[in-house]
């Protein structure tokens, strides 16, 4: 199985969190500003993204990255994750629902982190690797 991790990230948190879940999945890791290939050629993909402004995606770089993606998802697995420091995590909900609807199969829900992740939120972003390898 050929697995990806891509990932944006403004403060470091989700990068830390993107690096976990590429170990537990054995999956290559890319910044989404530095994902050159095509996504179509992995079995597994995890993306992960912070909540930004009112709980959205990062608009600039990292939304019309997964805008694009969306139509290459059907029939993958796919994990989501990502840090937030407000909210109720409304744009996790609202991430899982797009990529359903794109026809990815979600290994887990969302998992999303308060703030920095701690050993306890590394070792669950570790699990969520694992289940996409799995």
């Amino acid at each position: 199985m050929k697995a990806a991790v891509i990932y944006w990230s403004g403060t470091g948190n989700t990068e830390t969190m993107a690096q976990a879940v590429a170990e537990g999945a054995g999956a290559e890791l890319f910044s989404v500003d530095d994902f050159s290939g095509d996504l179509t050629a992995y079995d597994a993909i995890a993306f992960g993204c912070p909540a930004m402004g009112s709980e959205v995606l990062e608009e600039d770089t990292f939304e019309p990255f997964f805008a694009d993606a969306e139509s290459k998802l059907s029939g993958k697995k796919v994990a989501l994750f990502g840090s937030y420091g407000w909210g109720d995590g409304q744009w996790m909900r609202d991430w899982e629902e797009r990529t359903k609807a794109a026809g990815a199969e979600l290994v887990a829900e969302g998992l999303t982190v308060n703030e920095s992740p701690d050993d306890n939120a590394l070792a669950d972003c570790k699990a969520l690797g694992e289940k996409l390898a799995g």
